[in-house]
């Protein structure tokens, strides 16, 4: 699906972390979201590698990547500690300064990177989020029915485990089935990817971890940072689907202009899934924003 790129795998502090690199031009850092892979990428790669270097990867918990051993306090799954993957992998390829384009929670870990590694983040594209902490502490019960994956994975174990590994690609197609379009957005070929990452063992713990992570320690990191008055300070372009749950229950650009210093954004003809349902307008937004 991405022919023309590398595989590689980069291991830090023990977590062997996998990804493919492809392209010319300035570093751009691609994220995905759950229950996916970097296979999200296949249809906006190919155009955009004529002119980025582009390095995608896949977030620990999800795709080729390990599934670390969880942690009382879930910092395993910090969006924090996978902010340091992210970096570890572009000082890997040599890669100091770079933009980032990320998509539901690779955007999550895309906000907490830019917010922890200023330095290192020059501009950031977001799809399909608000801040995680204003969707928590604002959430409606119209996002608890469209998003009721937040509140199932965050159980504790080992039950929303064990009902995901009685069959994990029945999870994969009925939670992204279940969203605006169904599945016919998604290539066969990338259906199976993510079908047959969610099959690898430890799947369905680092899920859980990720999305209890982002109830607990993430949203403790998030309130520090207002506490101390951080925020972004990088160009910061937000693009969200209107026929999404995300820009129907939460006004977007008020809740990242709360975060950020300069931003901008709109709502694309799709719903959640931007880079597969989207694909040609979400290029058009990534040649005109990414220097």
């Amino acid at each position: 699906m991405q022919s023309g790129f590398i595989s590689f795998h980069v291991s830090r502090d023990g977590v062997r972390l996998h990804g493919r690199i492809g392209g010319q031009g300035a570093p751009l850092l691609l994220l995905h979201g759950h229950p996916q892979t970097l296979a999200i990428w296949h249809r906006v790669a190919p155009v955009l590698a004529a002119r980025f270097t582009l390095v995608m990867m896949d977030l620990r918990g999800y795709g080729d990547s390990d599934r670390p051993a969880p942690d009382a306090e879930h910092l395993a799954y910090s969006k924090r500690e996978m902010a340091s993957d992210a970096m570890a992998v572009m000082a890997h390829h040599g890669f100091e300064r770079f933009q980032v384009l990320a998509h539901d929670r690779g955007a999550r870990v895309a906000h907490r990177l830019a917010a922890d590694h200023p330095q290192a983040v020059e501009r950031l594209m977001l799809l399909d989020i608000a801040p995680t902490l204003a969707m928590y502490e604002r959430t409606s019960e119209a996002f608890a029915r469209a998003y009721w994956h937040w509140f199932f994975l965050i159980q504790p174990p080992p039950l929303p485990e064990a009902l995901i590994e009685s069959d994990p690609a029945r999870y994969v197609r009925s939670l992204m089935g279940s969203r605006h379009a169904g599945l016919a957005p998604f290539a066969p070929e990338a259906l199976a990817e993510y079908e047959r990452c969610a099959a690898i063992p430890g799947f369905a713990r680092g899920i859980c971890e990720d999305y209890r992570a982002s109830a607990t320690i993430d949203l403790e990191h998030d309130r520090a940072d207002i506490a101390a008055g951080l925020r972004l300070a990088q160009p910061l372009r937000v693009l969200w689907g209107q026929h999404g749950a995300v820009g129907r229950c939460f006004d977007v650009l008020s809740l990242w202009r709360e975060r950020a210093d300069q931003v901008s954004g709109a709502a694309l003809p799709c719903g959640h899934y931007i880079p597969e349902e989207a694909s040609e307008v979400l290029t058009e937004e990534a040649l005109r924003f990414f220097i």
